[in-house]
């Protein structure tokens, strides 16, 4: 089964969805022109399976396509995109603006 990514906007989070659940999320502030992603959480049942990794970047795809910039505090974001140099432009005061 496909792994759904959605942004539930009146709960702030995206969610991505695995068998039919949602198996995780990844928590937002959003202003104008900013997201800051504050926490993600993987439930335990569905770890080790990738969903971390793609919730995050279908979360920072779809604010590139807004034209926003994000503030990872969440460390998980945050290391995502440390290993992931082609996102590192949608950081808040990065460098590779």
């Amino acid at each position: 089964m496909a792994n759904d990514v959605v942004d539930v906007r009146d709960r702030r989070r995206y969610e991505i969805t695995a068998d039919g659940e949602v198996a995780g999320f990844a928590e937002y502030i959003l202003t104008d022109e900013l997201v800051t992603f504050t926490h993600t959480e993987i439930d335990p049942a569905f770890e080790g399976r990738g969903l971390g990794g793609a919730l995050v970047r279908a979360a920072l795809d779809d604010v590139r396509t807004r034209g926003l910039k994000v503030l990872p505090l969440c460390p998980f974001v945050k290391g995502w995109i440390q290993r992931h140099r082609d996102y590192v432009d949608l950081v808040y005061g990065s460098a590779e603006q």
